[in-house]
């Protein structure tokens, strides 16, 4: 009888230890789910600065890395980033300056377009991401594509919203910023600083948009707080100094398109008053495919328009190679 009782109680443990196991696993799998349905905040060290990142979506899914513009954050793609992390993996950094990421000071950061890319470039290399598509906008543009001249053989795809790469895209906006390029006086520089101000921040939210009751006011709030920070304004200059070489790589941006013949989706805010909607359009010059969508709205498309744009990069990464 003992010996009975015995073997039953292995018995009655070996299903126990079994349905602890069963359930560790099933809680395991959980989590992992749960993980993937999760935006997550991160840094990690690149080019010697702490850069901020939102990360979501499953880790072995294809990569689609966000690169915001000015004067905004990865804060930009709080929208769109839900509607993606479903099927993608979701990488959104801060350039430096911007966001929470370290904002050095002038005389031991050069705030130029070449050093925020090799920033970028520590941060892709630092996160081991081999192949992905690109989401670039305003100053992420030129970043962008300097990542897809010097790698050319990571990216899958190009999603292009309101990131400008011909001269036809400038608009007269542009025409006190090139008199400072053309002439870099102080009285010059000091000229644009009404960019910086809050005024200057909501005129790049509000042109365009036709119900300014769809521009959440954290969105310019946000950008505000850190455009006011000490030296902030001194940083920005030193960019907008620096985006004539922008344009002086344009050709080289358009080899590449041309050359490389990248799938690319252009997603347009087609009353922005800095990126003009020929700018959109041309990318078909280089890229003969290339899908080029204009939106009724100004250069914040996603404010207004986050779920239709994320409704057409859905169906852009299916076409993508992996």
């Amino acid at each position: 009888m003992k010996k009975l009782t015995f073997a039953a109680l292995l018995i009655v443990s070996g299903l126990f230890t079994n349905s602890n196991i069963m359930a560790q696993l099933k809680n395991n799998t959980k989590t992992q789910a749960d993980n993937a349905q999760s935006i997550h905040y991160r840094k990690i060290t690149a080019n010697g600065q702490s850069i901020f990142y939102r990360e979501a979506g499953p880790a072995g899914a294809p990569t689609i890395l966000l690169l915001h513009g000015y004067p905004t954050s990865s804060h930009m793609f709080r929208e769109l980033i839900p509607i993606l992390m479903e099927k993608y993996h979701v990488i959104a950094p801060d350039l430096p300056g911007f966001g929470y990421s370290d904002a050095p000071d002038r005389t031991k950061f050069a705030y130029t377009f070449d050093n925020l890319a090799k920033t970028m470039q520590s941060f892709i290399d630092g996160l081991a991401l081999k192949r992905f598509a690109i989401y670039v906008f305003d100053y992420g543009a030129p970043t962008g594509f300097r990542l897809a001249l010097a790698n050319p053989e990571k990216i899958t795809g190009i999603i292009t919203q309101n990131g400008n790469a011909y001269v036809e895209g400038l608009s007269s906006g542009w025409n006190p910023i090139q008199k400072y390029w053309e002439n870099d006086t102080q009285e010059n520089r000091n000229a644009l600083k009404d960019i910086f101000t809050a005024e200057g921040t909501k005129f790049q939210y509000f042109t365009g948009v036709t119900d300014t009751t769809l521009i959440a006011p954290e969105s310019y709030t946000l950008d505000q707080y850190f455009l006011d920070r000490p030296e902030s304004t001194e940083i920005q200059l030193d960019l907008l100094k620096d985006y004539k070489t922008n344009v002086a790589l344009y050709p080289k941006f358009q080899e590449y398109f041309r050359t490389r013949k990248p799938k690319l989706l252009a997603v347009w805010g087609n009353k922005d008053p800095f990126f003009l909607p020929p700018g959109a359009e041309a990318y078909k010059r280089d890229i003969p495919d290339a899908k080029v969508i204009l939106y009724n709205t100004g250069h914040f498309a996603l404010e207004t328009h986050a779920k239709e744009i994320g409704s057409e990069i859905l169906k852009f990464m299916t076409s993508l190679p992996k």
